[in-house]
């Protein structure tokens, strides 16, 4: 399939080098689902699948400009945003974005920590300005652990309801543990769909928020609607959980 037929999608996110996670497991996902894979680079992470050891961030500047270039030679209609220095960062991210394309889909994985406990944010700062964000994006893309963290005073539900009476929320489920692998979408208008587990030859994989959230941007970018995108978005990321049993997933389904 030629590139000219192909729609484009961003990954605005850092750099993992062991490529399970990040701006190279976006593009994996983004190529194999049909669309050609766009990132800009916001951090570039010491890691591998199993240990984070620092983070040294992009300038935002640098970030912007990458941005600029990028978006006047491509027309993208659905972007995915990972991990960005800090909510300044991420608004001004957004600001361009909006100012190219006023009804440019984005897509907010938010990452705080890693899974080796590497803290990416000033959480305080999310959690008093969470809604300067969430009213601007198409969707959001929390797991259990970070569903939690970014309004405290309030219990599951309530926090739910919060989110989505601003922005489309997809809770990834991999985390919980009550019901491990059932993911929630609960839209802005207050339709909700759950998707249940399909597979029990699934195993953890390091990035697999990433794959998922960046397969939801290609399914939009492709044309389906949030809830046949999540649907197939479930799919893919089962087989990506079962396409081996190490950490790092195989995308060549």
């Amino acid at each position: 399939m030629s590139t000219t037929k192909r729609p484009f999608v961003l990954s605005i996110a850092g750099f993992d080098p062991s490529g399970g996670a990040g701006l190279l497991a976006d593009t994996k996902t983004f190529e194999m689902l049909g669309c050609y894979g766009l990132a800009v680079n916001t951090a570039n992470t010491i890691q591998n699948d199993k240990k984070f050891d620092t983070c040294h961030w992009t300038s935002d500047a640098i970030i912007l400009q990458q941005l600029e270039l990028l978006l006047e030679r491509f027309p993208v209609g659905v972007v995915k945003i990972g991990i960005v220095e800090n909510l300044q960062v991420l608004n001004k991210v957004i600001d361009k974005l909006l100012l190219k394309n006023k009804s440019m889909r984005i897509i907010w994985d938010p990452v705080i920590k890693s899974s080796s406990g590497f803290s990416f944010q000033e959480l305080i700062e999310f959690q008093n300005n969470m809604e300067s964000v969430l009213v601007r994006v198409f969707l959001f893309t929390p797991n259990f652990n970070e569903l939690q963290l970014f309004y405290p005073e309030l219990n599951m539900e309530e926090t739910i309801r919060k989110i989505s009476s601003q922005t489309n929320l997809y809770f990834k489920g991999g985390h919980r543990q009550e019901a491990v692998g059932l993911d929630e979408l609960f839209t802005k208008d207050g339709e909700y769909l759950s998707f249940k587990p399909g597979r029990t030859d699934c195993s953890e994989k390091h990035g697999s928020g990433c794959v998922l959230s960046s397969a939801l941007a290609a399914q939009l970018a492709l044309g389906d609607s949030l809830p046949t995108a999540a649907q197939k978005t479930k799919d893919y990321i089962e087989k990506i959980l079962a396409s081996n049993k190490t950490l790092l997933a195989y995308h060549n389904l």
